[in-house]
């Protein structure tokens, strides 16, 4: 990633705060060939212990294959007490939360309530307008793939500063969704709707808003009732306006300060924040077992019908040439990789501050995994995939590593 765009990598996303500093890679190292008392997560027990070493304070990992359960971790929860990490630690994870969104909206469409293909103005009239913007000219299915062209919120340079030198100062501020969205609108459009891709967090504030007005009811109380109930999330939160994090949890670490070479400064506590400015786009808190849980749900169309979990996921290429030359591919709150071994899966990445997580799932919903990392200034969880899905391991930071292309593009969304 380009240093003036590892600037941004915190104040501008939700998807990976972890892009700043990827370990990059030419040749990744394959785990050793499984035998009668071979470690299958060697290979990813390797890698967290990697991060830790080069200064993530820990790693949490969890994966469930087919009925078979692996849970792991490595470093610690808190600096302060040395405490290890635990699979019921809870951690906030940023725009994995863009998925329970999208299962809100496609539910809302299976009951006839609204349609994927409806228009922004039809259900927040006036609302998406200035310098561009034309909310009649957008679906909601742009929203939700990010080919809306809207520009993203969390990259306007006042939003940007407040979370990032000002965060001491700003860590409590109370954001409403149409605040979000009005930031989004002092700018230019990126692109004509439908004729470009780009990762926009307004997308998102606009699709909860969008669910509140049809339903009449908030956006917590459909995702509680649509997404965490059926799917037996016992452990997600939606936080809302709280700062607090629930018990159990560790702590969260971040560096605020951004130069060319990448974040700097002093590893600072952000464990507690008010995450509004992140609402729909990335406020809720989870855990590794619930994440594989949701994904085992979502991915094998536990909680959508026919018709939109086929919607669910269509993806979009990211990039020039589709997924054939490489590309990433964009469902609707979720993303498609092919991995260097050749195996697919969907999944998303999010970073906010002092915590990056990733949740993935295989086609059929069989195999999933989660992963997060309680420092958000550098870390590499596209290797943690490939570990778990591939066996392999990347060599040490400061070498290269081959790894799939679409699933580097991926993990450098900003």
């Amino acid at each position: 990633m380009r240093a003036r765009r590892a600037t941004r990598v915190l104040a501008g996303t939700m998807v990976s705060a972890l892009a700043a500093t990827a370990l990059t890679a030419t040749a990744a190292t394959a785990a050793p060939s499984p035998g009668p008392d071979h470690d299958r997560h060697a290979a990813v027990r390797a890698v967290m212990d990697q991060h830790v070493k080069e200064g993530i304070p820990g790693v949490l990992g969890r994966s469930e294959d087919h009925g078979a359960t692996w849970k792991g971790s490595a470093g610690v929860a808190d600096l302060s007490t040395g405490r290890k990490r635990t699979d019921r630690d809870r951690f906030r994870i940023g725009s994995v939360t863009k998925a329970f969104t999208s299962v809100v909206l496609l539910q809302l469409e299976a009951e006839g309530r609204l349609n994927l293909d409806d228009t922004v103005d039809r259900h927040l009239p006036g609302l998406v307008r200035g310098n561009g913007h034309d909310g009649t000219r957008i679906t909601l299915r742009q929203l939700l793939n990010h080919t809306s062209g809207i520009y993203n919120y969390t990259a306007d340079p006042e939003l940007a500063a407040a979370l990032t030198t000002g965060f001491p100062q700003h860590r409590y501020d109370v954001w409403k969704p149409g605040q979000l969205v009005g930031l989004a609108m002092r700018h230019q459009p990126d692109f004509a709707p439908g004729t470009g891709w780009n990762y926009s967090n307004t997308n998102y504030v606009l699709a909860g808003m969008v669910a509140e007005k049809v339903t009449g009811r908030s956006w917590a109380q459909e995702v509680r009732q649509r997404v965490l109930r059926p799917a037996g999330l016992r452990d997600t939160t939606l936080p809302g306006n709280s700062s607090a994090m629930p018990s159990p949890h560790g702590r969260a670490y971040s560096k605020l300060k951004f130069g060319p070479s990448g974040p700097s400064g002093p590893i600072q506590d952000t464990t507690e924040l008010n995450p509004s400015w992140g609402w729909a786009a990335g406020e809720i808190i989870s855990t590794t077992g619930d994440l594989n849980r949701f994904y085992s749900a979502l991915v094998g169309g536990k909680l959508l019908p026919a018709k939109q979990q086929k919607e669910l996921l269509t993806a979009v290429p990211t990039g020039p040439g589709g997924e054939s030359a490489g590309a990433a591919g964009y469902g609707l709150g979720l993303m498609r990789a092919k991995l260097s071994c050749g195996t697919s899966v969907w999944l998303h990445t999010g970073g906010i501050h002092g915590s990056s997580t990733l949740a993935a799932s295989t086609d059929d919903g069989r195999h999933t995994t989660a992963f997060n990392l309680n420092g958000d200034w550098l870390g590499d969880l596209g290797a943690l995939v490939e570990a778990e899905y591939c066996g392999t391991v990347p060599p040490a930071k400061g070498h290269t590593a081959q790894r799939s292309p679409s699933l580097e593009k991926l993990t450098a969304l900003r």
